[in-house]
C-alpha cells in the first residue's frame, strides 16, 4: 500500500487568476488540476492518493510525512512554486516523481533541482513504467514515450472524487489531445503532437455522468486545445451529448476552445449550442496578416476575421479571444491595432501577451539558430517581458504592450466594449429548469451593481447599459451581467501588468548597458595603447 501526496504547485496572478471575482461567488480557484486526477486514476487504485492544490491551500505537515511518495505536476508558468515544493519534499525525505508540460519541456532543470523520477510525456505510456519501476524498488528513474502518443480512448475516468468541489468555478474534461496546425510559436503540436486523439463518445459520457453523481453542477470546461480538431469525431460526441443534457435537464454549461474556422462549420456551431456551450476561446493571435503568415497560422487567413468571429457571435457562442504581440517584422502601432481590432469585434475578454518563444516549439529552434534566444525557457504569463531579441526595439513593444493593455480594460472602455457585443450576441439555443439562484450568487451581483453602478464613475454606463440590455436582447443578461463583473478582476491586473513589464523592462535595459560597458572597454584600452 503506497500513500502518494500529489502536489499542485500555485499559479502567479495571471489573466485567468480572477481572484477578485472568484471571491464574489466564495470559490478559490477557475479550474481543477485534471492532469493530477487523470494521473491518480492511471495509478494502482489500491494506492491511497491525497490531492493538495497549492492554489487553494499549502501541505500540512502531517500530510507530508503520511507519504511515502509525492507527485507533482506542473505548467511552466508554475515553474517558481514547483521547484519549491521539491525542496520541501526533499527537506522531509520524500521520493518525488514530476511530469506535466513544463518537466516535458524542460527535463534538465528537474534534474538539476534533485528529483528521484522523471515521468515524462503523456502518463498512460510513461506511469506504468514508473509503477514497475516503483514496485521493483527502484528509488530513481527516467521514464519516456520515445516519440509514441497514446490511444486516449483507453484513459480511465480522472479521479474527481480527489477534489473539493466547493473550491472550483468550473470542472474540467477532455476529449481529444493534439492539434493538427503548425503555429510557429505553440508547444501543443510538440507535446501532443499534430493528429487530433479523441476519446470516444461514451467514455467522456460516462465523465460527465460522474462528475454528475458525485453533486456537480454549473460549468464545465473542455479543455482541449481546439475542440474540432477531429470534426467527425466531435460532432458524434456532440449528438450523444445533447441526449444526454436533455435527459438530465442540462445540468452543465460548457465553455471550450476551438480554431476560427469553426465559423465555416454552422453544423458544428448548431451542435455546440444544443448541448449549452456558451464560450469559445480562439487564437486571434494578431489582425496583421503578415504576421500571421510568418508565424503559419494559416487558418485564421482562410475567410476575413471580423466576419468569422461576427458569424459565431450571432449564432450565440462568445467569443475570447487571445492576441499577442512581438512578431517578427511587426510594423510599429501593433498594440494599437488590437485595440481596435478588439472595439470593432465587441469582444469582451481578450487574453494578451508579449510573444514567448517556449521550449522546443519551431519559433524556439529558429531563434537559437540565429543566436537571438536571451532566456532558455518562456513563460506564457501575461505579466512576463518577451525571452528573445525581437526585430523591433524591445522597448517600443513593451511600451505599446502596457498601453493596449490599460486601453483594453480601461472600466469604462470595457463596460462599452461587452455592452455593444452583447446587443449582437445570439440568444441561447436551450433552456435548463428555472432554478433559484444560491444566495452567494445574490449576494456577489449585489456587490457589482454597489460598486459599478453606484459608487464608481461608471455609474451612469452601468445602469443605461444594462437597462437597454434587459430590453434589447434580455435572453443574454445573466453572462452580460457575469461579463460586468469581470471588471472587478481587471481594474487591479492591468495595473500589475504594467508594474511588472516596466519592473522588467528596467532590469533588461540595466543588463544591455552592463553588456555594451563591456564590449566597449577592450576597444578604449586599444585605443589608449595606440
Amino acid at each position: 500500500m503506497t500513500n502518494v501526496l500529489l502536489n499542485y504547485p500555485l499559479f502567479p496572478k495571471t489573466f485567468w487568476s480572477y481572484e477578485k471575482i472568484l471571491e464574489l461567488i466564495d470559490r478559490k480557484v477557475l479550474l481543477p488540476p485534471l492532469g493530477l486526477i487523470t494521473v491518480a486514476a492511471i495509478l494502482p487504485q489500491d494506492w491511497n492518493f491525497k490531492l493538495v492544490d497549492r492554489n487553494i491551500r499549502s501541505v500540512t505537515p502531517e500530510e507530508w510525512q503520511w507519504a511515502d511518495l509525492v507527485i507533482i505536476s506542473a505548467m511552466i508558468v508554475q515553474k517558481e512554486d514547483i521547484l519549491e515544493q521539491i525542496k520541501l519534499a526533499k527537506q522531509y525525505g520524500k521520493p518525488v516523481a514530476v511530469g506535466g508540460p513544463y518537466p516535458t519541456s524542460m527535463p534538465e532543470e528537474m534534474r538539476s533541482a534533485g528529483v528521484d523520477y522523471l515521468i515524462l510525456d503523456e502518463g498512460e505510456l510513461t506511469l506504468p513504467q514508473f509503477v514497475a519501476a516503483w514496485e521493483r524498488g527502484d528509488r530513481q528513474g527516467e521514464f519516456t514515450a520515445n516519440g509514441e502518443k497514446p490511444d486516449v480512448s483507453h484513459t480511465p475516468i480522472p479521479r474527481y472524487d480527489l477534489l473539493d468541489f466547493k473550491a472550483y468555478d468550473s470542472m474540467s474534461v477532455q476529449f481529444s489531445r493534439g492539434c493538427p496546425f503548425q503555429c510557429e510559436f505553440c508547444d501543443i503540436i510538440v507535446l501532443y503532437g499534430r493528429k487530433p486523439r479523441t476519446k470516444t463518445p461514451q467514455q467522456l459520457i460516462a465523465e460527465l455522468q460522474a462528475l454528475y453523481d458525485l453533486g456537480w453542477r454549473g460549468g464545465v470546461f473542455m479543455v482541449d486545445d481546439t475542440v474540432i480538431g477531429n470534426q467527425r469525431n466531435v460532432k458524434l460526441f456532440l449528438q450523444d451529448l445533447k441526449i444526454w443534457q436533455e435527459d438530465h435537464g442540462y445540468p452543465f454549461r460548457f465553455d471550450t476552445e476551438a480554431s476560427l474556422d469553426l465559423a465555416q462549420d454552422q453544423e458544428m456551431i448548431d451542435l455546440m449550442l444544443a448541448c449549452n456551450f456558451a464560450a469559445v476561446f480562439m487564437g486571434i493571435e494578431t489582425p496583421d496578416t503578415d504576421s500571421l503568415q510568418l508565424t503559419l497560422k494559416y487558418q485564421n487567413m482562410r475567410s476575413p476575421l471580423l466576419e468569422s468571429i461576427d458569424t459565431v457571435t450571432r449564432s450565440g457562442l462568445r467569443v475570447i479571444a487571445g492576441f499577442i504581440i512581438g512578431f517578427d517584422g511587426e510594423k510599429p502601432g501593433a498594440g494599437q491595432r488590437i485595440v481596435d481590432f478588439a472595439e470593432a469585434t465587441g469582444i469582451p475578454t481578450t487574453t494578451f501577451a508579449m510573444l514567448q518563444a517556449l521550449p522546443n516549439t519551431a519559433l524556439w529552434h529558429r531563434l537559437e539558430k540565429e543566436g537571438r534566444l536571451r532566456v532558455a525557457n518562456g513563460n506564457i504569463n501575461q505579466t512576463t517581458l518577451m525571452n528573445f531579441e525581437p526585430t523591433r526595439p524591445v522597448e517600443e513593444i513593451a511600451q505599446e504592450y502596457i498601453d493596449a493593455f490599460g486601453k483594453l480594460y480601461e472600466p469604462m472602455q470595457y463596460l462599452d466594449r461587452v455592452y455593444n457585443y452583447f446587443l449582437k450576441l445570439g440568444a441561447p439555443r436551450v433552456k435548463p429548469p428555472l432554478q433559484w439562484p444560491e444566495w452567494v450568487v445574490v449576494k456577489a451581483l449585489a456587490i457589482v451593481c454597489w460598486r459599478q453602478g453606484v459608487v464608481r464613475y461608471t455609474r451612469w454606463k452601468f445602469w443605461h447599459h444594462l437597462v437597454m440590455i434587459l430590453i434589447k436582447n434580455p435572453a443574454v443578461a445573466e453572462q452580460y451581467l457575469a461579463l460586468c463583473s469581470h471588471n472587478e478582476h481587471f481594474m487591479e491586473y492591468r495595473e500589475i501588468v504594467r508594474q511588472q513589464i516596466e519592473a522588467q523592462l528596467e532590469e533588461y535595459k540595466r543588463l544591455e548597458a552592463l553588456n555594451g560597458d563591456r564590449v566597449s572597454q577592450p576597444a578604449a584600452s586599444l585605443q589608449s595603447v595606440a
